[in-house]
């Protein structure tokens, strides 16, 4: 191969590797590599804010601590201030409701903590940590078990567990598995937990 083409050929596969490399890094906030030996593992940060929900904060902590704890390649941040978020969390009067996700990095979702499941003795964590679930892609499995999350209000107001089971936690693990990929996509259901 004559020496013009090898260069015309180098030049082409340097701008595809940096027009791709441009790709990732486009949103370094949101979607951030984690290099592993021998593994390539992405971890998507998905930001949330929570301005909007005076009297939730330490419930919404604890939701987001279990959720940080339980899985590995999607991690839920506060927003800043005035800042963009993927999750918009509101206090409302009515039943806790939220849009069905998985949300993805620059896309919205909506959760709606409502004061009348807390009214009728549901516990504050294990709602917001569930409201979250719905916006990691995760339905309701009612009726369930306390050891089921997403059982939501079925399970009682004795229940308190605010801890994904394996399985909603593998189904999340599945649904950002690839920062990328388009094949699942925020479904965009509204689900209201009322019993």
């Amino acid at each position: 191969m004559p020496l013009a083409t090898w260069i015309k050929a180098g030049t082409s596969a340097t701008a595809l590797v940096l027009a791709m490399a441009g790709t990732a890094s486009a949103s370094p906030s949101t979607a951030t590599a984690t290099a592993q030996p021998g593994a390539q593992a992405a971890v998507v940060t998905l930001r949330y804010d929570d301005s909007r929900a005076a009297g939730w904060e330490a419930a919404i902590a604890a939701g987001v601590a279990s959720w940080n704890a339980s899985v590995t390649n999607v991690r839920l941040v506060e927003a800043a201030p005035g800042g963009a978020a993927e999750i918009v969390i509101v206090a409302t009067s009515g039943w806790p409701q939220a849009t069905l996700g998985p949300v993805r990095p620059g896309r919205q979702v909506r959760v709606e903590l409502g004061s009348q499941a807390v009214n009728d003795g549901y516990n504050k964590t294990r709602i917001a940590a569930h409201e979250l679930g719905h916006s990691l892609g995760l339905p309701d499995t009612k009726p369930g078990p306390c050891s089921q999350l997403m059982s939501g209000s079925s399970a009682g107001t004795a229940c308190t567990s605010a801890v994904p089971n394996a399985t909603e936690r593998s189904r999340v693990q599945s649904y950002y598995a690839n920062v990328f990929a388009a094949s699942v996509v925020t479904d965009g259901r509204t689900l209201v937990d009322a019993p």
